[in-house]
């Protein structure tokens, strides 16, 4: 089973108490206090754009990158009023490749939990090199402790037209939440069931701070005041050395 893939045209239905404006204010208030110019920017693992199009909207150039092409397909056929249309890349994270830099780079509602630590290391050390000398990384996780929370619990989201049930296990061994996730979506009189498997690894902070600082970032800060922040989501603020 892939992730985001059947998922993909429900996504937004099924979220629609994501605080994009508020994180987005969020990543604004960072740009103010850092000083610097933000102009252009990155939204890795964009997802289904709303993060893109509301930066977009806000006057920012925006380029988008993430692998599924059913999510970026949702995400470009939004078309929200903005000065100037993101650019959405269908790229995975590890294997990031741009054309230049960008002012900052942002990633929301726990994308790098989708990330192995392992890969983790390319990831930061392709966002080293393609977020400009001086420029700010700002992304979120939700916490270990709040991953295995979950462990053995059972959600069902439903809507006139899609029900959406997933299960919910802590891998140890695996080091991160492993959950499946059933799909029912409405075709006429019938229902057709469809599925995917989702994995969040649970990342400690302080091994992200070190591998951010190995990777040529410096000024980390771990910040649980931002939104859904009781929600056991933590913001990760990293400073692109100015060397190097």
């Amino acid at each position: 089973m892939n992730c985001y893939d059947a998922l993909a045209p429900w996504y937004d239905s099924l979220t629609g108490d994501v605080p994009y404006p508020a994180i987005a204010d969020f990543y604004e208030a960072e740009f103010a206090a850092d000083g610097g110019e933000f102009r252009l920017l990155l939204d890795l693992c964009c997802g289904t754009g709303s993060m893109t199009w509301e930066l977009a909207g806000r006057g920012y150039e925006m380029i988008a990158a993430d692998r599924s092409v059913e999510m970026l397909m949702q995400a470009q056929a939004k078309q929200l009023p903005c000065r100037t249309p993101p650019l959405f890349l269908c790229q995975s994270a590890e294997e990031l490749d741009l054309y230049g830099t960008v002012d900052a780079a942002v990633c929301c509602l726990d994308g790098f939990n989708y990330i192995s630590l392992d890969a983790l290391g390319e990831v930061f050390r392709r966002l080293h090199l393609f977020i400009r000398p001086g420029g700010l990384l700002v992304f979120d996780i939700r916490t270990p402790e709040f991953l295995r929370s979950l462990d053995g619990q059972v959600f069902v989201d439903e809507k006139e037209d899609v029900l959406c049930l997933w299960r919910a296990d802590f891998d140890d061994k695996l080091g991160g939440l492993v959950y499946g996730m059933d799909l029912f979506t409405r075709r006429g009189r019938l229902w057709e069931r469809s599925g995917e498997e989702h994995i969040e690894y649970a990342h400690e902070p302080e091994a992200l701070k070190l591998l951010l600082e190995k990777s040529g970032f410096e000024n980390v800060c771990l910040r649980q005041d931002g939104p859904q922040g009781g929600a056991g989501r933590l913001y990760i603020i990293a400073k692109r050395n100015s060397h190097g």
